[in-house]
């Protein structure tokens, strides 16, 4: 009921009366909650994600995104400047490249930077599953990401920021984004984009525009718990979506 919630965007009450018409049509059997049970039970509900995996290592890549929680809109502060508070909540995401699937989703306070939130995406992902690399953007180039990637025995794709300086070798990745320094000023950093497959990422922001374009771009919940389920449902529905529609394409030249 929650996901239906999600995908025709109803309230709570207009779910309990859209299952009890289905249940007079066609389910004479089906238990309707009422939509107080649907709300109580939605902030400690467990949400495990579908998952449609290629049988090889996963190719991981990592952003985030911001959902309102409550606010202006946002042509009124482009037009009028704000004028009230406004709340936001962040969405981290990682999409596996290969199958098109999100494969952990965090949620977060909105001044969680992105570096601290990789860890915790990449414990969603069972331990006995190799990842192959790890892609994100310069947010990402931090010791504690580093030393996560290496933990999973991944390859970082992680642009070093501006201006970066070499680290010791002893750090965990230290020597990747050692020899990627040196490439970005031998090469330029859009020859070592291309050569690394860093462009891969722009997926990440592909999926971020689908799940606000699909699912909106705000919270309904307004209880911690029940956001957190709120944007696992809408992830989980991102990635059915994905399974019934992405094409098959196959290289041939």
């Amino acid at each position: 009921m929650l996901t239906l919630k999600h995908v025709y965007h109803l309230t709570l009450r207009a779910v309990q009366g859209f299952v009890q018409s289905l249940r007079e049509l066609a389910f004479a059997n089906l238990i309707v909650p009422n939509y107080t049970t649907l709300s109580r039970r939605a902030q400690h509900l467990q949400v495990r994600l579908p998952e449609m995996s290629s049988g090889e290592p996963v190719h991981l890549v990592v952003d985030s995104t911001g959902v309102k929680l409550y606010g202006e809109g946002e042509w009124k502060v482009r037009k009028h400047g704000y004028s009230k508070r406004r709340t936001w909540r962040k969405v981290h995401l990682g999409l596996d490249v290969k199958t098109g699937q999100i494969r952990a989703a965090l949620m977060t306070h909105q001044d969680v930077d992105d570096a601290s939130a990789l860890p915790g995406l990449l414990a969603q992902i069972p331990v006995d599953e190799p990842i192959d690399t790890i892609g994100g953007d310069g947010a990402y180039d931090t010791k504690q990401c580093h030393k996560a990637i290496t933990e999973r025995g991944a390859t970082p794709s992680i642009p070093p920021r501006e201006g970066a300086k070499p680290w010791s070798e002893s750090i965990p990745g230290g020597s990747w984004r050692n020899e990627a320094i040196n490439g970005i000023a031998r090469d330029g950093r859009d020859e070592w984009k291309r050569r690394s497959g860093y462009h891969r990422r722009s997926l990440i922001e592909n999926t971020m525009y689908r799940f606000k374009t699909l699912t909106g771009n705000c919270l309904s919940a307004r209880c911690i718990g029940s956001q957190a389920t709120e944007i696992a449902i809408r992830v989980g529905i991102i990635n059915h979506m994905v399974t019934l529609a992405r094409p098959q394409s196959v290289r041939i030249s």
